[in-house]
């Protein structure tokens, strides 16, 4: 028989190994070539959302990688987001601002001036009709007719830890809804005998802030911190706090230990670290009582109360405190229903020479200003009606009018003072771009 033609053997093993070199190569190539579509892919697509909505980030890749140790993650700067959605600024502060007062009509415009009880809103008393201890749709309602600034609650209004925070959600919801603006959600926490929360929900006691006064700044600006803390995880974004006041006067029992000192250097040191704390923690904050309730006798709550000072013994003292505190950051400044007959006899929270002359010129203050509450004895009956103490107050120089015992003929009297040209669009549009500021900051 004829051989066929072909390869030995040792010709055929040659070709198969050459055969197995080119097949790895070639998978080798195409694995390669893989792997850089999938990255050039990857880096130009957008993060993928998580569960939550949120975007994927190294942070939150590292807490569901327990492997992986602080040192292996970066950080990513967190967008800041407009009041009115999620998101990145598109408008600055001015253009924002100019934006939303453009779209008010005048009744919308006034309500922004006024941070009341939700019962001042529904025109209610509480004491009799009940209290308010959840969102109510009543709430909403009103808010569509009486847009306001904000809210703010005391114990009557805190049930428990999370039925206080379901309220609070939904009250800024209703703001939300009604115009598209967020709502200050306010309360007096300053610690002490004076402390909401932690007297009704049980956050953080603490002893009355004199009693830390040895303790130094630091010591301050952590009891600050811890309010901020307790009261922000609940809902509350503003706390009127703290006292700027110092305890000169020990017949004072109005403030006393609400006070940080009775040395009026070592309030300005103690108060403004105070004002930094709350900042740094996540609350907007408040000093008061402007010019100085703690060289008074009286109690504003249940009548006038006097301060004799010139304004010159002012500056020398009381005023330490709240200059400090304005530097520290204050978000705002609380005057005082304080007689003040050696400067004009006015009360100070209507007197344009205490808030223009002194608080704005003297100390350069140009944030928001906002009146003690206009229910206290101390101012409530000084005119015929609530109207006027309003449109007084306001033409005084306060931009927010706290807890009018009738919002409605308050607000009625500041249109109609518009309307007649006794309050100037350009003096109310001045107190709106400070409030409408401070939310476009914080809020």
């Amino acid at each position: 028989m004829k051989k066929k033609k072909g390869f030995s053997k040792k010709q055929a093993r040659a070709i198969r190994a050459g055969l197995g070199i080119l097949i790895g190569c070639t998978a080798v190539l195409i694995v390669m070539a893989v792997m850089l579509l999938l990255r050039g892919r990857k880096e130009s697509e957008p993060e993928k959302p998580d569960e939550s909505g949120s975007p994927v980030t190294a942070q939150s890749s590292a807490e569901n990688d327990e492997s992986r140790g602080p040192e292996d993650v970066t950080l990513e700067p967190q967008e800041e987001t407009t009041p009115e959605e999620d998101g990145p600024k598109e408008l600055t502060k001015a253009q924002w601002t100019a934006q939303q007062i453009e779209s008010m009509d005048l009744r919308q415009k006034v309500s922004q001036l006024f941070i009341v009880t939700p019962e001042e809103l529904l025109g209610r008393d509480g004491e009799e009709e009940g209290f308010i201890t959840s969102a109510d749709p009543a709430v909403r309602e009103m808010l569509e007719e009486y847009p306001v600034a904000g809210l703010i609650y005391f114990e009557d209004n805190l049930t428990d830890i999370s039925g206080t925070k379901e309220m609070l959600k939904g009250m800024k919801r209703f703001g939300k809804e009604v115009n598209g603006l967020p709502l200050f959600m306010s309360v007096d926490e300053e610690g002490g005998t004076v402390a909401r929360c932690a007297d009704k929900l049980g956050t953080t006691a603490l002893k009355p802030m004199y009693e830390y006064k040895d303790q130094g700044t630091a010591k301050a600006y952590d009891n600050a911190c811890v309010i901020a803390s307790d009261i922000s995880r609940i809902g509350f974004d503003l706390d009127f706090a703290p006292v700027a006041d110092t305890w000169s006067n020990k017949d004072n029992t109005v403030i006393g230990k609400r006070a940080y000192s009775d040395d009026y250097k070592q309030t300005a040191e103690l108060s403004s670290a105070a004002v930094r704390g709350f900042g740094d923690c996540g609350v907007m904050c408040c000093i008061k009582h402007f010019p100085g309730h703690g060289d008074t006798s009286g109690d504003s709550h249940t009548g006038r109360v006097y301060s004799y000072k010139t304004v010159e013994e002012l500056a020398e003292n009381e005023y330490l405190a709240f200059a400090a505190g304005i530097s520290s950051g204050a978000d705002m400044v609380m005057v005082g229903h304080i007689t003040m007959p050696s400067v004009d006899g006015r009360t100070a929270s209507l007197s344009p020479v205490m808030i223009e002359d002194e608080l704005r010129g003297r100390l350069g203050y140009k944030g928001l200003v906002i009146t003690d509450s206009l229910e206290m004895d101390a101012v409530a009956d000084l005119y015929d009606t609530c109207g006027e103490l309003a449109v007084a107050a306001f033409k005084a120089g306060n931009d927010l009018l706290l807890c009018p015992r009738d919002l409605s003929g308050a607000v009625d009297a500041l249109e109609k003072a518009v309307e007649s040209g006794e309050i100037s669009e350009e003096r109310l549009e001045q107190s709106l771009t400070r409030i409408l500021s401070l939310k476009y900051d914080r809020l």
